[in-house]
C-alpha cells in the first residue's frame, strides 16, 4: 500500500487539501495528515484538517509521497519549522515524490531543494522560486524528477494526475 502525508497548517487553501486527500484515498493510498502539535487546523473557508500525525513525528521512511497545499499562511508558517523542511528535504533526497501547489513551493524553497529545478507556483511567489535558483514556468503543472508543482487549485486535476502517474511509474 502506498503511503502519503499531507502537511498543512492554519488557513490552508481548502481545495488544495481536500481534493488531493480524497483523490489519494480513491487510489487506495494510506493518507496521513500532519500539522504542528497535531492540532486540528481550518482552511480559509472553514474546512477542518484533522491530523493523524504531529509534524515532529514525521519520518521519510514511513512515506512514498508528501503533498504540500498552499493558501499562503499555512506554507509560510510551516516553512519556518525545521522538522517540516528537514522531512521534505529527506523525502526529496530519498527520491520520493514531493508535490507542492500554490504557495506550497515556499516549503520546498526553505528545504533547499529548488536549485536547478523547473517549477511553478502561485504567480506571487515566482520571484521566490527564481531567487531559490529554480526556473519558474507559467504552466498548469511542472514535473521535474520527483518534484511536482502547480500554481492554483484550478489545476488540481492536472496536479493530481501528474502525482498519481509519477507514483505509478515508481512502483513499476
Amino acid at each position: 500500500m502506498k503511503r502519503a502525508v499531507i502537511i498543512t497548517g492554519p488557513n490552508f487553501q481548502d481545495e488544495e487539501f481536500t481534493y488531493p486527500y480524497y483523490r489519494l484515498l480513491e487510489e487506495g493510498y494510506k493518507v496521513d495528515v500532519a500539522t504542528p502539535d497535531k492540532v486540528i487546523v481550518h482552511g480559509k473557508y472553514g474546512v477542518p484538517a484533522k491530523p493523524t500525525k504531529d509534524t515532529k513525528d514525521l519520518r521519510a521512511s514511513d512515506y512514498d509521497l508528501v503533498v504540500l497545499p498552499g493558501g499562503f499562511e499555512a506554507p509560510d508558517r510551516l516553512r519556518i519549522r525545521k522538522e517540516v523542511t528537514s522531512f521534505v528535504k529527506e523525502m526529496y533526497e530519498g527520491n520520493k515524490i514531493v508535490a507542492a501547489i500554490c504557495h506550497g513551493p515556499w516549503i520546498c524553497i526553505s528545504a533547499g531543494i529548488m536549485k536547478g529545478k523547473k517549477a511553478t507556483g502561485y504567480i506571487s511567489i515566482a520571484d521566490d522560486i527564481r531567487n531559490a535558483g529554480a526556473t519558474y514556468l507559467e504552466e498548469d503543472v511542472v514535473v521535474d524528477g520527483n518534484l511536482i508543482t502547480a500554481p492554483h487549485y484550478r489545476n488540481n486535476g492536472d496536479f493530481m494526475k501528474a502525482v498519481i502517474k509519477a507514483m505509478k511509474s515508481k512502483s513499476g
